[in-house]
């Protein structure tokens, strides 16, 4: 019987490993074609109407997301925790109206700031392809990480903060 434990815990670590490197690799791939340009837009206009102008000499996340899509419930949490020491802007693509994403976002109990891309103008601009995606820039703006998938808030963090 023993054996037999082992043999499963020794095929679930396997399996486990292999989703691991498989979706690493399938988030580089993803990755390949994303805009990796300097960040040349200085502000947005929010789901509330507001305008916002990003913040001069700080590094800036941007996250693409969209309320259909199950991975990025799960992420949410951890660009909601990141929001509260950095400067993020997250960017709802063809999620529906105003109406929709602010509910969607108060059952979540999420308030990060958030673009509405109802025409998905600013995911083709960054070429996204998949959600969520994210992207760190430095305080110049310039690009230093992007990641295609889910990204823990540990990840996200140690990214964030050596982007400064």
């Amino acid at each position: 019987m023993k054996e037999k434990i082992k043999k499963y815990i020794k095929d679930g670590v396997t399996l486990i490993i292999f989703l691991v490197i498989a979706m690493n690799g399938l988030s580089y791939y993803k990755s390949l074609d994303l805009n990796k340009q300097r960040l040349n837009i200085d502000s947005f206009t929010l789901l509330d109407g507001s305008k916002y102008k990003l913040v001069k000499d700080k590094p800036l996340v941007v996250h693409f997301w969209a309320t259909w899509c199950p991975i990025c419930k799960v992420e949410a949490p951890n660009i909601q925790k990141l929001s509260d020491d950095f400067e993020v802007i997250t960017i709802a693509v063809q999620s529906g109206t105003k109406k929709e994403i602010e509910n969607y976002l108060d059952e979540q109990k999420l308030n990060f700031k958030v673009i509405n891309d109802e025409d998905g103008y600013y995911s083709r601009e960054f070429n996204i392809k998949a959600f969520p995606t994210t992207f760190i820039y430095d305080k110049n703006k310039d690009l230093k990480f992007s990641e295609v998938g889910y990204t823990s808030t540990f990840g996200l963090y140690v990214r964030a903060f050596f982007s400064k």
